[in-house]
Formats: C-alpha cells, structure tokens, sequence
C-alpha cells in the first residue's frame, strides 16, 4: 500500500502519523466532496468522527490551510503517479504523453492508498483548488512554500517537454496551463458544456487527454530537436 508523508506547513501536527489525523483527512474529502467547500466547517467535521472541534483545530489551524494541504496531497500524489508509470520510458514525447494521460485520469480511485478517496478527492480539486491560492494572502502563502508541490510538478513536468523541444520558450506556461486544463475541461463538461466540445460520457477522460495531447505537441512541433 502506498503512504503519502506530507512533510508541509500547513498543518500544526501531521496527520499522517496518528489514527486521528488520518480521519481528520479522509472525512474532511467526504465531507468537502458532499457539502462544497464554502458549507464544510470544523463543526460538521467533529461531529462526523465523533471528536471535538478543539481537536482538529491541533491539526489545522483553519480550513483555508486544510484545503491547501488536501491540494498539496493531490499533487504529490500525481508526481508519484508519474514517476512510477514513466520510470522506464526512454523516449520523452511518450513520457509526456503518459503524464498527459495521468494528469486526466486522476478521477480514478487508487487502491494503493490506504484510507483516501482519489476520486473525491480529485472533485474536490476540480471544484475548489484555485481557492487555495486565489486569495489576498497568496503572496505570504507562497513565501511560506504552501504551493511548492504544484510548482515542482510543473517543473518536473516542463523539464520532460524540454527534452523534447530545447529552445521552446514558455514551457512553465505550457505546462501549467495543461495542467489547469485537466480540470477545466472536467468542470466545463460536467457543468459548462457550452464552453467545451467534449460531450459528456464513456472515455471523456481519453477525450481530455487527446485535446490537451494535440495542444502541447502542437505548441512544440516546431521547436523539436
């Protein structure tokens, strides 16, 4: 089974490492999933596993730092992910077609995980992740590092497309953007299908990752060594 350690400041005591903080965080992706983020509380965690609010308060200081680490969780989950289906392929156009492919695919549960639900989790992404870092405390949020798996993902990622096309200029950009997209799409389908040409259905996953497949490879073709 694999164990994500978040080593991470967002939390005042890892949840990882005890019973009770493993529950804080496998309920609190139901309860966000079920509820939405803006009605989720401590309150309604608390009663849900049966604890009090002043414990999960010594484990996060408010919701804003718990979703950053549920989003923080996501990211490194997917760069595991990444890292073990890529980890024999020598050719860097396949490579970054796989992450590509992994990227859409993150609403599949995992069953290597013990106690968390990908899935929920992966809506809870879709829904509410740009809530972690669209705020007026970005910048100090940013400074303290709340964001440094999404930026190592990016650049993990950026370096495989760099292999492919040295001299593209703006593969952080690229590659961020796709990285957005993943979820976008999702939403729009979902929820905005006027705003995308993926209709709703068997293997939209595949059809998200065949878009995002002929954007970034279209971007690059000229740069390509």
């Amino acid at each position: 089974m694999l164990k994500i350690n978040l080593n991470h400041k967002s939390y005042l005591r890892n949840p990882e490492v005890t019973i009770l903080g493993q529950k804080i965080v496998a309920e609190s992706i139901r309860l966000i999933d079920y509820l939405g983020f803006e009605e989720f509380t401590f309150k309604k965690l608390a009663q849900e596993i049966n604890s009090t609010e002043a414990s999960v308060y010594r484990y996060f200081e408010n919701k804003h730092k718990l979703l950053i680490y549920l989003v923080s969780y996501y990211w490194v989950w997917l760069d595991y992910q990444i890292s073990f289906q890529t980890n024999n392929i020598s050719d860097p156009a396949q490579r970054l077609g796989i992450i590509i492919r992994i990227l859409t695919e993150a609403s599949l549960d995992n069953l290597q995980t013990t106690y968390i639900d990908e899935a929920a989790l992966h809506r809870i992404v879709i829904a509410d992740a740009a809530k972690a870092y669209l705020t007026k405390g970005v910048d100090e949020d940013n400074n303290a590092q709340y964001f440094r798996e999404y930026k190592t993902l990016c650049r993990k990622i950026a370096a495989v497309l760099l292999e492919i096309a040295p001299n593209y200029p703006y593969p952080h950009t690229l590659i961020s953007t796709v990285m957005e997209a993943t979820h976008q799409q999702t939403y729009f389908v979902q929820h905005l299908p006027s705003l995308t040409d993926i209709k709703s259905g068997e293997n939209t996953t595949g059809k998200v990752a065949d878009f995002l497949k002929h954007l970034v490879f279209a971007a690059i073709a000229a740069y390509k060594i």
